[in-house]
């Protein structure tokens, strides 16, 4: 298997303790069944082990939305938490010991995934790193022979997305991406009665992420917090002094790091809103504007932000509100939270609305109430059925069988980076799907990918 330079090396040993006792290594199992058997896939080693063989999962990025991989992960019986992975050694301690609360096995800690990759006995990885390490994390561990969980946006740019959609393909590796509404079972039965035209022929369909974001203030740069790999966790991205408000969580308001809300919670939306109008390929052309109003701090990304794309015979129109605001049609948020997070989509015939707790249409001129569900029919908002659907596809080794293929989600987060290429540009933008280019502008193709850092470099070549 070719791997490219910047990717890790595969050693002759897996690192020590790395499994558990009593489970065979792919070496020790190959050298068992004889020379034939020596030409077998990882794919086909664990075909052969068969249902008594758990999956062995590393998951990369352990603090926050990691912590839920760990969890689905060590829950089903299918799969087990080998190893977490972690920039910050108190975060991969406290994840490794949370994980022996749910499996009786405690994982391997690592620092630098580089390390972990090496390690055969590691079949998957879950990325719930920061958006700049997606893609780099994502290609490395398919080089590797490994099957990949990412988090949504799939990808920082969309270069990045197209090679991981390439990489999956070269290496023949299962990948999904977190859209987990892509299992809820509410919105497949959402986009089923759009499919069937409930609301008639679709024009519009609109993307709702009015979330509250408070200002995250203005910091100066210091010292690396101790038990912290600053240049790990830097990865891709040009050499910056570290501060303590683009570092946890609020990376996600600089460019170097973030997409802005639209690419943070405003992807799911933005996932649900092409689903629903069965765009399978990127729009001819977008505009986007917006600012980052009220709140004179150190946020890069806008907090109020409105994109139009336009299709030959529909648009997305999206809007990103993170100050306060009221609701859209029948979304109004609760007194306890009065986010306002979903979609609406507009037929001929009527509209429909859909959200975390549920989905809803009207009909007509009258607007009269149509086919309706909430959440909890469809099972809740649990994200067991998406991690679920990746070891079913593991194991089936199609990745057709994914609910949120790495090339559904390259799409989708590219419609959120096409929005931020806009707005920086500030100006309306062409676009030609096939090539995934701008047309004759220098400026806009700019954006397309970063200028990144050795060694932590996604290749032209995966």
């Amino acid at each position: 298997m070719a791997i490219s330079q910047t990717s890790p090396s595969a050693p002759e040993t897996p690192p020590a303790n790395s499994r558990p006792q009593g489970r065979p290594d792919r070496r020790s199992f190959l050298k068992s069944t004889g020379t034939a058997a020596a030409a077998m896939t990882a794919a086909s080693y664990s075909q052969i082990l068969g249902a008594n063989e758990r999956v062995q999962v590393a998951c990369i990025g352990v603090r926050g939305r990691g912590k839920t991989h760990i969890r689905e992960f060590a829950r089903d019986q299918r799969s087990e938490v080998a190893a977490v992975v972690d920039i910050d050694q108190a975060v991969a301690e406290r994840a490794a010991q949370q994980t022996l609360e749910h499996q009786k096995r405690k994982p391997t800690e690592y620092e630098d995934l580089r390390k972990m990759l090496e390690d055969k006995s590691i079949d998957a990885v879950s990325v719930a790193a920061p958006n700049h390490w997606h893609a780099l994390a994502a290609i490395w561990a398919c080089q590797a022979g490994k099957d990949v969980y990412v988090e949504k946006p799939a990808c920082h740019s969309i270069f990045e997305g197209r090679k991981m959609v390439e990489a999956a393909r070269k290496y023949k590796r299962i990948v999904q991406v977190g859209h987990q509404s892509r299992s809820m079972q509410h919105k497949i039965r959402a986009i089923e009665l759009l499919r069937e035209g409930v609301i008639g022929e679709l024009y519009m369909a609109r993307g709702l992420c009015f979330k509250r974001r408070k200002s995250i203030g203005a910091k100066s740069t210091g010292p690396v917090p101790p038990g912290v790999n600053y240049d790990i966790w830097l990865g891709p991205s040009q050499e910056l002094g570290f501060k303590e408000n683009r570092f946890h969580y609020n990376w996600h308001w600089y460019w170097d790091f973030g997409n802005g809300d639209i690419g943070n919670q405003g992807v799911h939306e933005m996932d649900v809103a092409r689903w629903g109008l069965g765009k399978e390929e990127l729009p001819p052309a977008v505009y986007s504007s917006g600012g980052h109003y009220i709140y004179p701090d150190d946020q890069q990304t806008p907090n109020t932000q409105t994109a139009v794309f336009e299709y030959s015979d529909s648009q997305i129109v999206f809007e990103v509100r993170g100050l306060v605001t009221g609701g859209e049609a029948d979304m109004q948020g609760s007194p306890g939270n009065r986010n306002v997070v979903g979609n609406l989509f507009f037929g001929a015939d009527g509209y429909m609305s859909v959200n975390h707790d549920g989905f809803a249409t009207y009909l007509g001129e009258d607007r009269e109430p149509g086919p309706a569900m909430s959440s909890a029919e469809g099972a809740g908002l649990d994200s067991a059925p998406h991690f679920a659907n990746f070891l079913d596809a593991v194991k089936s080794r199609k990745h057709t069988d994914l609910h949120c293929d790495v090339e559904v989600g390259h799409l989708s987060a590219a419609l959120c980076h096409l929005a931020n290429i806009s707005y920086r540009t500030n100006r309306k933008l062409n676009f030609d799907a096939k090539t995934e280019r701008f047309p004759g502008d220098d400026e806009a193709n700019k954006l397309l990918k970063r200028d990144y850092r050795e060694p932590f470099v996604v290749p032209e070549t995966v």
